[in-house]
């Protein structure tokens, strides 16, 4: 409300975070308990809260000032600034119908508070309309049910800027649109070119992760703290962060698709750099560094990621490696049965267990060997990881690490940097999997068997200019699914 801002929920006086404690009294544990501790506070004016203040926003929005104080010059700027409101909110250009609703809440509002008092009231009805909250696209009159359309050049606009931005179309984009040229296959292209290069496409990163990789996740997820005691709150956002500026940096640097997992870098800060081990790197500032191949390489040695897939107090190959068959290569393993046994985890008062111990004696149940067959072997090449990302050569039970695995056809790898190898070698599956993944973000439903056709080709084009994020954003696009839609009865 005040424009304060802060990196997390609780501070300590040394300006380190607390990490979270479900379930205990941080008093009780010894914990910092005082009164809460601020590290910086940053405010910014209009100091008046009822004031109108003047920022660029509003400077945007009013497009007009009436002359004096005359009600016949205040409503007709009224009506040119809502009208431009609405063309922006409804994404399509404004009838009189749509100004003349507007009006009558601008002059409830005028009557009570003036020029921007009527403002303010017409814009709170604008916010509430459908057709911003809404993406609507209407039939076509007399249409047989289930009958396949071409959107029109608006209503693409709309999928588009969503699609890129999670946002509304800018003046270009609809202009163009309002014109009938966005349907043009180089208008078309042209837009998208210069959206992915628009700051705004940082939403695409942000949520297609979210969505993708479940990013957001990290959020919620709490290792246990009598284990890893260093974990809290900054080391949280900053996996979340390495992650969110490591896409970033592929799609504007229109990057290759399978450098998501070879990548030879990644963002950190000195929290982060330490928890990787990375040496030179200081203050809370995130920049690009090198990492060390043999270790890390790509979204498969990100924290966030290695830390999402496995429990609170262990390491999960079965969560790593269903990730992977899922989200990498396009092969999800069948559910498992209702009945199975939950794996035996090691316990006080008899020898400690390695992970790959464990797991073979939950295979050893008929019910459960099938899907762990598929499902361990690339989980257990990434063992190298802890539950919350770090490198180890040990194991629970001190012994070292044991990453020998396979993937689907029986290649056999050793270490992570094998592993990411050998994973090129289904680089048209990896393709397809995140195409898949992208067309279902920009049409908002999941992907159907009759949609394989169309993802085949998106990546067969693209693969001309090796798989590149705006060849198969173009693709996604182009597309008869982003395009098109069906009738409905």
């Amino acid at each position: 409300m005040v424009g304060v801002s802060s990196d997390g929920a609780r501070t300590e006086p040394t300006g380190v975070l607390e990490r979270r404690l479900s379930g205990f009294s941080l008093s009780g544990l010894g914990f910092y308990h005082g009164n809460a501790a601020i590290d910086r506070v940053e405010i910014a004016g209009p100091h008046d809260a009822t004031g109108p203040g003047d920022t660029p926003s509003r400077r945007k929005l009013f497009t007009c000032r009436p002359a004096g104080d005359v009600e016949a010059a205040a409503e007709q700027c009224a009506r040119e600034i809502l009208a431009t409101l609405a063309r922006r909110a409804y994404r399509r250009p404004v009838t009189g119908a749509d100004v003349d609703t507007l009006m009558r809440f601008y002059d409830a509002g005028y009557a009570e508070r003036g020029f921007e008092g009527g403002i303010q009231k017409a814009l709170e009805r604008l916010l509430v309309a459908p057709e911003f909250l809404f993406r609507i696209e209407r039939d076509p009159v007399d249409i047989p049910a289930g009958t396949a359309y071409r959107l029109t050049d608006l209503e693409l606009a709309s999928r588009l800027s969503l699609f890129l931005w999670s946002g509304i179309p800018d003046d270009e984009l609809l202009r163009v649109a309002e014109e009938g040229r966005l349907g043009e296959p180089d208008m078309l292209e042209r837009q998208v070119r210069r959206m992915l290069a628009d700051p705004q496409a940082s939403a695409l990163v942000e949520n297609f992760a979210s969505q993708w990789l479940q990013l957001r996740r990290i959020r919620g997820v709490a290792p246990d703290a009598d284990i890893f005691f260093d974990f809290d709150e900054n080391l949280r956002a900053d996996m979340e962060r390495e992650t969110t500026l490591f896409l970033e940096s592929q799609l504007r640097g229109d990057r290759g698709l399978l450098e998501l997992l070879t990548a030879d870098y990644t963002f950190a800060n000195e929290r982060l750099a330490r928890h990787y081990g990375i040496p030179g790197v200081y203050g809370e500032r995130f920049r690009r560094v090198p990492v060390d191949p043999g270790q890390r390489g790509g979204l498969l040695g990100h924290a966030s990621l290695l830390t999402l897939t496995a429990y609170p107090n262990r390491t999960s190959p079965v969560l790593r490696g269903k990730w992977v068959l899922d989200n990498v290569l396009g092969m999800p393993p069948a559910e498992p049965p209702a009945d199975v046994p939950a794996l035996e985890e090691n316990h006080g008062g008899r020898k400690v267990l390695s992970m790959r111990d464990l797991m073979e004696q939950h295979r050893a149940n008929p019910a459960c060997a099938s899907c762990h067959r598929v499902m361990d072997p690339p989980g257990f090449v990434l063992e190298n990881y802890d539950a919350i990302g770090r490198w180890r050569d040990t194991d629970e039970a001190g012994a070292p690490v044991d990453t020998a695995g396979a993937l689907a056809d029986g290649t056999r790898v050793e270490t992570p940097a094998g592993f990411r190898e050998a994973l090129l070698a289904y680089d048209v599956s990896i393709v397809r999997t995140i195409t898949e993944k992208l067309l279902g973000y920009a049409v908002g439903r999941t992907m159907e068997h009759y949609d394989q056709p169309v993802i085949r080709r998106i990546v067969y084009e693209a693969e001309a200019d090796d798989y590149s994020w705006s060849s198969i954003v173009l693709g996604v696009v182009k597309s008869m699914p982003f395009q098109m839609r069906s009738a409905e009865s």
